[in-house]
């Protein structure tokens, strides 16, 4: 059975360049490109009318952005290295609290995730390092953990805070345990999103696709990793084992996201097409393109009644807005 999702609004021109990141709140959806302002579009009202603009926020443009799940704090990275963190002021208003200072050059910070209430931010680095920041004490580095030395591309962090999850340019994704500061598992490039003939024989050459994207499940138990090799791997985050291949990209995927209840993925790719898979079936319900440009950011919106919406962004400069076809 497929589902339906129609498109509800379309913000044509959101940015004046490519829209990398999209991050969410219970009322809104911010927006972070490659210009310096940042975006804030109430999701409250069906034209999703722009409610803040965070001029000049990276004056090199921004290519990440997080929220935490109470909707409280954000944290932006902009391309000079800089690291911003910002929280909701009484009247509503987005306003910045500080930066995360660590010699930044650009690339000792690149991807981003917040904990869910906002106290601990997780990032990565050029070279494969990943830290973790206590956001609310000092925004002080509280751990750091070494991996092979590659690219960190994408990072999550699980819902309770537990775990950390690093996607990387090598192929490898590495898991951590928050609470004992260890590394849980390494999941290498070559077993996890190996499955095409082209990407068999590359792994004989030493070539591995990277993890451009990592998601932990609602309930923290499953991790999803996409990228290059366009087959989303899913894991069992306790033993690290992968539990299914998730294909039917024809193109490099960007961006995964779970929705609220963990039954559903919402993946976005190169060839600008939005998936909808079921967990429960191994299988794409649904799939859309607005665009033939990339995508590079897909989000499930918080859930308000009883059907599903999701928001899309990228090359082409518009966010796009879905939401499920009741009665389908």
């Amino acid at each position: 059975m497929s589902k339906q999702y129609l498109t509800t609004h379309t913000i044509d021109d959101a940015h004046v360049t490519d829209i990398f990141s999209l991050a969410v709140t219970p009322t809104q959806i911010l927006s972070a490109s490659g210009a310096s302002s940042i975006k804030v579009h109430s999701t409250t009202s069906p034209d999703i009318p722009l409610a803040q603009t965070l001029s000049g926020a990276h004056k090199l443009g921004c290519h990440h952005i997080v929220t935490s799940r109470n909707g409280r704090k954000a944290a932006s990275a902009g391309f000079g290295g800089e690291v911003k963190i910002w929280s909701i002021s009484e009247s509503g208003e987005w306003v910045e609290e500080g930066k995360i200072e660590d010699g930044n050059k650009a690339g000792e910070i690149w991807a981003v995730a917040l904990s869910e209430d906002g106290q601990f931010l997780a990032s990565t680095t050029y070279d494969g390092r990943i830290n973790v920041w206590d956001v609310v004490a000092g925004r002080k580095k509280i751990r750091e953990y070494e991996t092979k030395g590659s690219f960190g591309m994408c990072i999550d962090m699980s819902r309770d805070g537990r775990f950390t999850a690093s996607g990387h340019e090598n192929g490898g994704v590495y898991v951590f345990n928050n609470d004992t500061g260890r590394m849980l598992y390494s999941l290498p490039g070559k077993s996890s999103l190996a499955f095409d003939f082209y990407t068999t024989y590359s792994q004989t050459l030493g070539l591995v696709k990277p993890v451009r994207t990592v998601a932990f499940s609602p309930a923290g138990t499953r991790l999803a990793a996409a990228g290059d090799a366009r087959v989303i791997a899913l894991y069992d985050v306790q033993h690290g084992e992968q539990v299914a291949n998730l294909t039917g990209h024809s193109a490099w995927i960007f961006s995964v996201d779970w929705s609220d209840t963990g039954e559903y993925l919402l993946s976005g790719s190169f060839d600008g097409k939005g998936k909808v898979w079921s967990i429960d079936r191994r299988a794409c319900v649904a799939t859309h393109s607005e665009t033939d440009k990339t995508l590079w950011c897909v989000k499930w919106l918080p859930k308000t009644g009883k059907s599903e919406a999701f928001a899309t962004a990228g090359a082409n400069r518009s966010i796009s807005f879905y939401r499920e076809a009741t009665g389908g």
